[in-house]
């Protein structure tokens, strides 16, 4: 059973929804496919048993003991990523966009592509089971290659440690990141927050689940600070017959439990918003 959690939008508490999952259950593999900005290793410390490098594309190096200089590869660059500076020609990494032009064209063959390899996925062991996520180097490209790699580790951890739920925390948006998180799960979750921009962005997450045929569930966080947009996307959720399976209140708890790297569930098993959570994770997997 996979349960990918996502959001519209970014700040909506979606990794702490994902957490709170996590620590329900025993045994486990949690995926944090959020590879642009992975934060759930800070929070359960998980052991490095694997480490597998992810090449996301290639950049222009000029060898400068063949380089003449010549400015060829200048007029050829759509990314303005050469410049001759001093004399000398000149790639600036962060704008080469890795089209291989520029080593195609250079008479001299002056220019190679070398490939970045700073990008990472990890695999290992936490206190609940077994944890899986990538990270992205910064300006790396993410075109959800990354995100395939964590899920399809996953799916290799749960097999081999006979694991039946992997929990999976995908990215903010409705790009091709969260289409390869959400590809194939038996359950979507959408965490959402009472704002205009927060039921914009759940409006275009559901188009897109519904495209997929996707089981979809929604979880409306901070609900108390705007009972009327509350009131708003329970509307909107039940025009499409998308169950709402948990209005979380504001609560200094969930903060508290993060300083502490813990889940709200590990921290306050008690607390009204884990009760909140643990029925909706109950529904899910009845809806499962």
């Amino acid at each position: 059973m996979e349960i990918a959690v996502i959001s519209g939008k970014g700040g909506t508490g979606k990794s702490s929804v994902s957490a709170a999952f996590a620590t329900m259950q025993s045994h486990v593999v949690l995926a944090d496919c959020d590879v642009d900005a992975a934060n759930l290793y800070l929070l359960f410390h998980p052991t490095h048993e694997k480490e597998e490098v992810f090449v996301s594309v290639y950049k222009a190096v000029i060898d400068k003991d063949i380089c003449t200089n010549c400015g060829t590869c200048i007029d050829y660059c759509r990314f303005d990523a050469i410049h001759e500076i001093d004399g000398e020609v000149l790639i600036n990494e962060t704008s080469c966009d890795g089209c291989k032009l520029c080593s195609r064209i250079c008479p001299m063959e002056a220019i190679s592509m070398m490939p970045e390899d700073k990008s990472r996925m990890y695999s290992g062991t936490f206190r609940n089971g077994k944890m899986v996520y990538g990270r992205l180097s910064p300006g790396e490209e993410n075109s959800g290659r990354l995100v395939d790699m964590v899920r399809e580790e996953a799916k290799l951890v749960a097999r081999d440690n006979h694991i039946e739920t992997i929990i999976i925390d995908g990215p903010p948006g409705i790009g091709c990141p969260v289409i390869s998180t959400i590809t194939g799960v038996n359950q979507v979750v959408i965490v959402t927050e009472p704002t205009l921009s927060g039921l914009h962005d759940l409006k275009r997450t559901i188009e897109v689940t519904s495209k997929f045929k996707l089981t979809t569930s929604v979880i409306i966080n901070k609900c108390d600070l705007n009972s009327e947009m509350t009131s708003e996307i329970e509307f909107y959720c039940n025009s499409l017959d998308v169950n709402v399976i948990a209005k979380l209140p504001f609560d200094r708890v969930v903060v508290d439990a993060m300083i502490n790297c813990k889940s709200v569930i590990e921290y306050a098993p008690d607390s009204r918003i884990s009760k909140l959570l643990g029925n909706a994770f109950l529904q899910i997997c009845k809806l499962t």
